[in-house]
């Protein structure tokens, strides 16, 4: 599906995303219209899903990231569905993950502090259907963050 010549490219890109095509065509050696055609063909592909910024919650003072792990109550028919649904409306759930196994659900929750944690887990994280178990874990660093991979 890639070769050498689109890998290169998403290395650059991958590197330096602020890069514009002209300037991803001239260190990748090629020309502009070339460049332009071969990542309009990585979008339809879907291996560029799309270009964005990453934004520092921490500088947002947003610093405080939880962890829960969800174990939903599957005697319930639609459990997953309806619990997936209200997850996905707290602004604060910035990342959530499926699993096979005890646990069901991943959410990553960021916060200010504690006390805005506690408001966000008592008025929007309880509340949400189908909960049998919830536990968190308190991120305390982080020590790898990679968006990069090895191509």
């Amino acid at each position: 599906m890639l070769d050498d010549v689109d890998r290169r490219l998403l290395r650059y890109w991958q590197a330096e995303p602020s890069l514009s095509q002209g300037e991803l065509a001239m260190r990748a050696g090629m020309t502009a219209g070339r460049v332009t055609r071969r990542i309009a063909r990585l979008q339809e592909l879907g291996v560029v899903k799309g270009v964005g910024a990453v934004i520092d919650w921490a500088a947002l003072g947003y610093a405080f990231e939880v962890s829960l792990r969800v174990t939903l109550d599957k005697t319930q028919g639609n459990a997953f569905d309806a619990f997936m649904v209200e997850a996905r409306k707290v602004p604060e759930v910035v990342e959530l993950q499926t699993f096979l196994g005890r646990v069901d659900v991943r959410l990553s929750i960021i916060a200010r502090d504690m006390g805005h944690y506690q408001q966000i887990y008592r008025s929007r994280i309880l509340p949400l259907p189908h909960i049998a178990d919830i536990e968190a874990l308190m991120q305390v660093a982080r020590i790898k963050d990679v968006q990069e991979l090895p191509l």
